[in-house]
């Protein structure tokens, strides 16, 4: 019996940092900024930095036989603290789908040197709204 309780955690726990890297919500986003409106969303050490806000990823838990995790979020932002749940999964093309309640986004991997003053929006393409 105490033999059975770690082997069970043990199938529940996700791994650290499965999810780490910087994510591109589109191909204009700035990878070189984390954090900021038009930029990146970085993940590192089980901590979530979105724009003007950061989660720390607590409870993951493995969904089964999907390459996903779902965490608690615990989340400081703009003045304000926060809980959610997200489940974070890897997409098939080495990017990363995310879930908030009611909400589904898929975002690429960052290149591995992001180039400061790369293209950063649609107005520097030249497409108009």
């Amino acid at each position: 019996m105490a033999f059975a309780l770690p082997l069970a955690v043990a199938g529940v726990v996700a791994d650290a940092g499965a999810y780490d890297g910087l994510f591109r919500p589109a191909p204009t986003t700035d990878c070189s900024i984390v954090g900021g409106d038009g930029g990146a969303l970085k993940i590192e050490d089980d901590v979530f930095f979105g724009v003007e806000s950061q989660c720390r990823m607590t409870r993951a838990t493995n969904v089964r036989d999907m390459d996903a995790t779902l965490y608690d979020m615990d989340c400081t932002g703009e003045g304000e603290d926060w809980t959610q749940r997200a489940l974070f999964m890897r997409a098939a093309d080495d990017g990363l789908i995310l879930v908030w309640n009611g909400f589904a986004f898929k975002y690429d991997r960052c290149p591995v040197n992001p180039v400061r003053g790369t293209v950063t929006t649609a107005e520097d393409l030249g497409i108009a709204d």
